[in-house]
């Protein structure tokens, strides 16, 4: 099987900004992207090309727009390299600090609460500027002085003593940075080059960003993180879609997935005919993610629930659209004549008005809105009215009367003076929607219970205002189609993963890494909590390259740790065998998910993804090469053979942790929480005596038994200990670098038993520790139990050291932790097995555990 050390599922704001600065950090990364790579001029501009631009495999359609239509919302997202960004407006604007809400009562019950904070994004928000390159619209340099659009804005929101903006956009106005603006100019590329190798030219104002830009001047993924990515060499694989996704044994994750095989791309084909694909392939990760967007990543994670049993109950909530709305303002007038206003004619969005938090509703967004120019035919041929029809024909009839052949006049009447097109202008509002919804799979498919009812002050309030501008404007304001009906039209759906600080708030912590699965991240709109309020892309993408440096510290910590562990272990005493450590050229191991399944299940998911492929995607024989797996430009692994990427860079393809490798053996984990207290200085210290404060500690164990028989015949009773450490002591959370766990080894007297800890790893000083600890099972009434096998009495050493060097090393702190009863009864649903007869090892394991604990406790 394929390996690599991430895997990224998308390409949009989150994914794009994961797999560049992942592969920058020289990781093997693979990003499986179900849609298409559009260059500079490959975007749909024709009806037969816009007739086939949605994303459908089914019905044989690989498009970009992907619209969803649910019970009360109806949303349109985006399938192609570079996600969203393809199809966007451009805004690149921050999430307004006062809305980084903390425990924030909502309307109709329940909070919205922000685990991070504006001053945790500045930095990263930044650098995403900076990558991207943003710069507002240049209204003030000629040729886009005119821009009548912009202009009615500013005027209308400064006789309403509104906050009126032009926010930073996603589009190159110059030919190079700090360049005059000009239109329609060749733009110089930057040194990583661009994937699609086509030239690309300055805006030229046609309003066709949210078609995708055929002159190649918005600044989209595809055209910086993702050229980046792969300079760096990651491999940008499109049209695979994920299937599956579930934990390895020994920590990891696979991957499965399809190749979507359109038919369109063979000559002279028309795409017709039933969909054709590859697979399912899989592919193994140290590190997997998701970054499909709100919709795809909650529906990976619904529907692969099973396999991943400790997720949180979180999963699914916190929906909301961005409170998106759509309006027109239509014929706008200038003391009693039409005042042009030219929709069609800028990028889509120039300008935005701010609209604070008020006792009338929640903040908000209001931005001009455009459209491509052939729109305008649209409208002023919808707006051909009976009269002017009418007026056509009679004079159509004289003229054939009075034989005048000259129908000049007459045509033009009819067509009329563009006055609806060139007087009227979208206004798109956004802002902070209530996140109240709730994402589900209903008969197999996602659907969403969410409505706009506990948003009604909110969106009321955003209509009143458009209104407003409007009257100013002289403009009639008409609402949306779908708002007739009170239905919410999103482009920015968000929630579903969300963010929180522990598993009650949340799916995700605040670097969306997913509570109890270590190496599990989710990395686009699914992990927002509430509304951003302005428009979302670049807090996506802020966050994500926050919890990528997040991976990045952590890698480097764990590399450091494993390195400095295995310089001790050979300098020192015979090595103590704690398991394999698998450490290759730029990969690290990352430790066991709490969620892994056993084989058994394993293969019960393959043969269930293969019967609903067949059936939603098509019977085998329409499968490319009979359905046989083919990983096409992958690496095999076993060989340890160098394969190549795209980008050109190679990377080690090295067997994963396959239940295989345990040959015959069972093997068995569990995920351990503790926490506690630890004073500083060893026992009898006068801190101890003063008996005040303490150092909060806390750690999360995987505890993996590689061979259960062997395990319960050795009087060690031995296991590996992987996972972190987290206190102030020792500067925050350290991952461990090795770690043992002994149950039920004999004590210092008769009839004892301890469990016995020993983890060692580095602090933020880079000072080598060892947390030692041991549970004291004595013997005694039956009511000590809870107490002596929730207990942990801890000491933190410094040096790594053994068991024999406990009474030399120098003590740092000491203290006890605690499993608390809820963390029992989350730690009992962690048990995990891999290797033939999973449920007999269980009943053997428990059997010895209840065994000793029977002989401690019970009568006699």
């Amino acid at each position: 099987m394929e390996h690599v050390d991430a895997v990224v599922v998308g390409s949009g704001f989150g994914g794009a900004v994961a797999a560049y600065r992942l592969a920058e950090a020289g990781l093997s990364v693979v990003v499986l992207e179900r849609g298409r790579a559009y260059a500079p001029g490959d975007f749909p501009r024709g009806p037969a090309q816009l007739g086939r631009a949605f994303w459908d495999p089914a019905e044989g359609l690989y498009g970009m727009f992907d619209i969803w239509s649910f019970s009360d919302c109806d949303s349109v997202v985006a399938s192609g390299l570079g996600g969203g960004s393809l199809v966007y407006a451009n805004v690149m604007l921050r999430k307004d600090e006062d809305w980084f809400v903390h425990e924030q009562a909502l309307p109709g019950g329940g909070y919205e609460s922000w685990p991070v904070t504006r001053a945790d994004l500045e930095p990263h928000y930044d650098a995403v500027e900076r990558m991207i390159g943003v710069s507002p619209y240049p209204l003030s340099h000629a040729g886009f002085d005119d821009t009548l659009k912009t202009l009615a804005m500013r005027d209308a929101a400064a006789e309403l003593g509104l906050d009126w903006r032009l926010p930073p956009l996603a589009v190159s106005f110059a030919p190079s940075p700090g360049a005059q603006p000009c239109q329609d100019v060749p733009i110089a590329g930057p040194a990583y080059g661009n994937l699609h190798g086509v030239p690309r030219r300055t805006c030229r104002l046609c309003g066709e960003c949210d078609l995708g830009c055929n002159e190649g001047a918005k600044n989209s993924l595809d055209h910086t993180y993702l050229s980046a990515a792969r300079h760096h060499g990651a491999d940008l694989r499109t049209l695979h879609e994920v299937r599956r996704i579930r934990p390895r044994v020994g920590g990891g994750y696979d991957v499965q997935y399809v190749e979507h095989m359109p038919r369109g791309d063979e000559a002279g084909s028309d795409g017709d005919g039933p969909p054709r694909w590859t697979g399912p392939h899989t592919i193994s990760c140290d590190r997997l993610v998701l970054a499909a967007g709100t919709y795809g990543t909650s529906y990976l994670l619904l529907k692969n629930r099973a396999a991943f049993p400790a997720l949180s109950g979180t999963l699914g909530t916190r929906f909301c659209g961005n409170g998106d709305m759509l309006a027109f303002l239509l014929r706008a007038t200038d003391r009693s004549r039409t005042r042009p206003i030219r929709a069609s004619r800028g990028p889509v969005i120039t300008s935005a008005i701010r609209l604070d938090d008020g006792a009338d509703g929640r903040g908000a967004y209001i931005e001009d809105g455009g459209y491509p120019e052939f729109v305008d035919y649209l409208v002023e041929g919808a707006d051909m009215r009976p009269g002017r029809v009418a007026r056509f024909l009679l004079r159509r009839l004289r003229n054939i009367l009075t034989h005048d052949t000259n129908l000049s006049a007459e045509f033009a009447d009819l067509i009329g003076r563009g006055e609806l097109s060139g007087t009227s202008l979208p206004l798109l509002g956004m802002g902070r929607d209530v996140p109240d919804g709730r994402l589900r799979l209903r008969d197999g498919r996602l659907d969403v219970d969410w409505t706009a009812e506990s948003s009604e002050d909110y969106y009321e309030r955003l209509r009143a205002i458009m209104r407003r501008i409007g009257d100013v404007l002289g403009a009639e304001y008409a609402d949306s189609p779908p708002w007739w009906r009170k239905r919410v039209m999103t482009v920015h759906p968000l929630g579903g993963a969300p963010m929180g600080r522990h598993p009650g708030e949340g799916v995700c912590d605040a670097y969306g890494e997913v509570f109890g699965f270590p190496g599990l991240y989710v990395a686009d709109g699914a992990a927002l909590p509430g509304p951003v309020g302005a428009n979302p892309s670049l807090t996506i993408a802020a966050l994500a390259d926050r919890m990528s440096t997040r991976i990045l510290e952590a890698r480097a910590s764990v590399a450091a740790s494993v390195a400095r562990a295995e310089a001790v272990r050979m300098s020192a005493v015979p090595p103590v065998a704690v398991g394999p450590v698998a450490v290759g050229p730029g990969l690290v191991p990352v430790g066991a998910a709490a969620g892994a399944v056993p084989v058994a299940a394993q293969e019960a998911q393959e043969a269930q993804e293969a019967q609903e492929a067949q059936e939603t995607m098509g019977a085998p024989e329409t499968q490319a090469g009979g359905g046989t797996a083919q990983a096409v430009g992958a690496a095999q692994a076993g060989g340890g053979a160098q394969a190549a990427v795209s980008g050109g860079r190679p990377f080690t393809a090295r067997p994963a942790d396959e239940p295989s490798v345990f040959e015959g053996r069972t093997s068995l984990w569990f995920v351990e929480e503790m926490q506690g207290l630890l004073m500083p200085g060893p026992p009898r210290s006068p801190a101890h005596r003063g008996g005040a404060g303490g150092c909060p500690i806390a750690f999360r164990l995987t505890i993996t038994v590689d061979d259960i028989d062997r395990f319960l015949t050795e009087p060690e009773h031995e296991g590996r200990a992987e996972g972190w450490i987290e206190a102030d002591l020792c500067g925050g959370r350290r991952p461990i670098a090795r770690g043992s766990f002994n149950l039920f080894v004999p004590g210092e007297t008769a009839g004892q038993r301890r469990m016995c800890y020993r983890l060692h790893f580095w602090d933020a000083d880079d000072r080598p520790r060892t947390l030692a600890g041991h549970k004291e099972i004595q013997p005694g009434a039956p009511t000590r139990l809870w107490l002596d096998t929730s207990t942990l009495h801890a000491r933190l050493l410094e040096g790594h050291v053994e068991e024999d060097g406990d009474e030399d090393a120098a003590v740092v702190a000491t203290g006890t932790l605690r499993i608390l009863p809820s963390d029992l009864v989350r730690m009992l649903t962690t048990f995990r097995t891999a290797g033939p007869d999973g449920a007999a090892a269980v009943t053997r394991f428990c059997r010895f555990f209840l065994g000793e604990l029977w002989e401690v406790y019970g009568p006699g």
